[in-house]
């Protein structure tokens, strides 16, 4: 894997670069959601806080939302598309945990919740087949 800046038209006009940021900007939001709001991003996340003493770890999970969606625009901005498909496709493992960690709080009859959990890691595989196909 190269990880010097790729001299390459990837960008701004590929479908895959935005695409990258919109799920990058996502996962700020909610991280940010997590930290100014814990009780509101753990039910928007499909398992809610059973009392105050819990919003510490919403606040820890926002922080690392952050981190997750923050990671990528360094080497987006760069235009590093290797790099970014090569991060963006390991972080796939977390929407897929998430919707299993939901089913296995919940229940299958939180369709919802799952859906979100396991579309965003559909989509994330759909995105970073995008990534890696890239023709230069």
């Amino acid at each position: 894997m190269k990880t010097t800046n790729e001299i390459t038209q990837w960008g701004t006009r590929s479908v895959s670069f935005w695409l990258t940021l919109l799920i990058a900007a996502g996962i700020i939001f909610v991280g940010a959601r997590f930290i100014i709001n814990p009780a509101g991003g753990a039910a928007g996340f499909g398992i809610p806080f059973s009392n105050t003493a819990d919003y510490a770890y919403g606040r820890i999970k926002g922080i690392r939302d952050m981190f997750s969606g923050m990671v990528l625009l360094p080497l987006l901005w760069l235009r590093m598309r290797r790099a970014v498909a090569y991060v963006f496709t390991s972080a796939i493992v977390v929407p897929a945990a998430d919707c299993l960690i939901v089913l296995a709080t919940n229940g299958p009859g939180d369709v919802p919740h799952m859906l979100i959990h396991g579309g965003t890691a559909v989509f994330m595989v759909f995105v970073s087949v995008l990534l890696f196909r890239h023709k230069q």
